[in-house]
């Protein structure tokens, strides 16, 4: 038998309850759980962040870490503000995200020369060593997931149009 939690996750309903003519959606249909766009975007990310942890765990990586980690790999050096917005995480999330990284000997923090107010991450020769141990994690989430590639593919793409949608930020 289904989890309750997934079924109602489902497609059980319309997110928009519709009305007979001539009368409005009364409330209750407005709050059923297999209606809400948000319980089905909420329980995908736990249960797909679930799957990473115990690819990371030995790595000595959480899940924000490794975010913070692809976008130096991609760029690196960047400022703390750049990974922020990239990573859609705040500065009192992001500065002990960064501390413990440095802790591990991955990145280093540095203030530039011509504006100490901005802080610039470097990846150690650790962290860019990291990386090629961490090149099949995406590919074992995947196959995990069991979704073919063309779908995800298009997943992310009607996810990053809602980011988008619903504010600013890169969402790449």
């Amino acid at each position: 038998m289904a989890d309750p939690a997934r079924r109602a996750a489902g497609t059980g309903g319309s997110p928009v309850p519709s009305a007979g003519p001539g009368s409005a959606p009364d409330a209750a249909a407005w709050l059923q759980l297999d209606r809400q766009l948000c319980f089905p975007l909420y329980a995908t990310a736990r249960l797909v962040t679930r799957l990473y942890q115990p690819l990371l765990e030995p790595l000595g990586l959480t899940y924000p870490q490794y975010i913070v980690l692809m976008i130096l790999w991609e760029q690196a050096p960047c400022t703390v503000g750049h990974i922020g917005q990239r990573a859609l995480l705040n500065t009192n999330t992001l500065t002990p995200l960064l501390k413990r990284l440095e802790q591990q000997g991955l990145v280093t923090r540095l203030r530039r020369v011509q504006d100490e107010r901005v802080v610039e991450v470097h990846l150690t020769p650790a962290g860019q060593a990291l990386q090629a141990r961490c090149a099949c994690v995406p590919r074992q989430v995947l196959a995990q997931v069991g979704f073919a590639a063309d779908k995800a593919a298009a997943l992310k793409g009607l996810l990053v149009e809602l980011m988008d949608a619903l504010g600013p930020g890169e969402t790449a």
